[in-house]
């Protein structure tokens, strides 16, 4: 299992069973609103640290930016696996 197989996993239980103290948790709990408006920004500072050329600043941006949008994915109903086989089925 990979280590994104396992963080979708880890937000399957999340949203199926909130933790108190959990970022991922709070998230689920205020919606996808909240959850779509951290993945703009998120997006956004990935634009900035590319336009930063620093390869350490866009390796964290870029991380944070997945983890939201597979949060917002799991919000909508749908796995990494989905989001995958898409991919797949494009590059087939």
């Amino acid at each position: 299992m990979t280590f994104l197989s396992k963080l979708d996993e880890l937000l399957k239980e999340r949203y199926n069973n909130p933790k108190e103290g959990s970022y991922t948790s709070t998230l689920f709990e205020q919606g996808v609103d909240r959850i779509a408006r951290k993945v703009g920004e998120e997006a956004a500072e990935l634009i900035i640290a590319a336009k930063n050329n620093d390869p350490e600043e866009f390796s964290n941006e870029a991380a944070d930016l997945l983890y939201h949008v597979m949060v917002l994915c799991r919000e909508q109903g749908l796995s990494l696996q989905d989001v995958v086989d898409v991919l797949e089925k494009r590059h087939t």
